[in-house]
């Protein structure tokens, strides 16, 4: 079987369980079976071995409520994380590749599944061992502010990299992608060289940037009038200087010297507007960055893996593959 073929039939299996309802509406009733979501992979790895920096000032309560009430899949978020970590999800046949996944949720809260699980199933079906980030929010009360989810997605890539031998990655093969405002997050993994963080062990010797970069309808911008004003408000503040602004808008970066970048967004996209994407893809340009963007002309925001089936936007996931294998990167 052509290996474009087999990929294909990999993601529809990664979505049959999202699928299920809509196909089951077009049974008779005597044929339709209940399904049920896939369970969570069970290995959890602490980003902080003594606790998160800087959280003496803070007192909020982790919560993860459940928003779906479809048993055929799962619509979850984290909120107020006080220790972060990476679920790990292994595939069957292990290419040597690893992916850090960093869901969006406004830097409200982190989306688990649409951006998180979801995704990381397709991937792994292919070979990719997989990451799943539930990071600090820069709201709650950590000192770093702004930069605590910096300092979580930094200190995850170091781990994966420190600990390539126990996962079966490469050193060389560590990809961060990130969807809305976690896209935001993981541009910053990309783009800054500084760490956000003093070091806590023997794995922050390990580089903290990424070898490649997925970021999906990113938030990227932290300036009007293309700004999501919801993530500048929780990652900022709500008057932040106009130094401030700049200091965190992507397009605003020093991307010299940077990893390969894969942007895709949707053109009606109302809660993040596509310039977003547009604005850093020229200023990835300027800084000679391999980049690749895909534009659609539907598929609107949040779009993950489950929302877009049966849609133009649900190629993305080849799309990325077939660039990433261009560049020597299995995905």
């Amino acid at each position: 079987m052509p290996d474009v073929n087999r990929r294909g039939l990999l993601i529809m299996g990664a979505a049959a369980p999202a699928l299920a309802p809509a196909l089951a509406g077009a049974l008779p009733a005597s044929a339709k079976v209940q399904t049920v979501a896939p369970p969570d992979p069970t290995e959890v790895v602490r980003l902080w071995p003594n606790g998160a920096p800087g959280g003496e000032g803070v007192t909020v309560v982790p919560i993860v409520p459940e928003r779906s009430t479809d048993p055929a899949y799962r619509d979850r978020y984290a909120q107020y994380t006080t220790d972060p970590i990476m679920t790990v999800m292994r595939p069957d046949k292990p290419n040597g590749s690893a992916m850090l996944l960093i869901p969006g949720g406004g830097y409200r809260w982190a989306v688990l599944d649409k951006e998180g699980f979801d995704v990381a199933r397709v991937f792994a079906a292919s070979g990719t061992t997989c990451f799943i980030l539930r990071y600090r929010l820069p709201a709650d009360g950590w000192s770093a502010g702004a930069d605590a989810p910096l300092q979580d997605a930094q200190r995850a890539i170091r781990l994966i990299r420190s600990r390539a031998g126990e996962f079966g990655v490469r050193t060389d093969r560590i990809a961060v992608l990130g969807a809305s405002a976690g896209g935001h997050l993981a541009g910053l993994a990309s783009a800054r060289t500084d760490a956000a963080y003093a070091p806590v062990d023997a794995a922050d010797a390990a580089s903290l940037r990424p070898d490649l970069t997925v970021l999906m309808y990113p938030v990227a911008t932290m300036a009007d009038p293309h700004v999501h004003a919801g993530s500048r408000t929780h990652l900022l503040g709500e008057t932040p200087s106009a130094e401030r602004i700049a200091a965190y808008s992507l397009e605003k970066m020093n991307w010299n010297g940077a990893a390969p970048v894969f942007l895709l967004h949707a053109m009606d996209d109302v809660s993040v507007p596509v310039e977003n994407s547009l604005m850093l893809l020229s200023t990835l340009k300027a800084a000679t960055v391999k980049a690749e963007a895909h534009v659609f002309q539907e598929g609107g925001h949040g779009f993950g893996i489950r929302l877009i089936q049966g849609r133009p936007a649900a190629v993305w996931p080849e799309l990325a593959r077939a660039w990433a294998a261009r560049l020597d990167f299995a995905l």
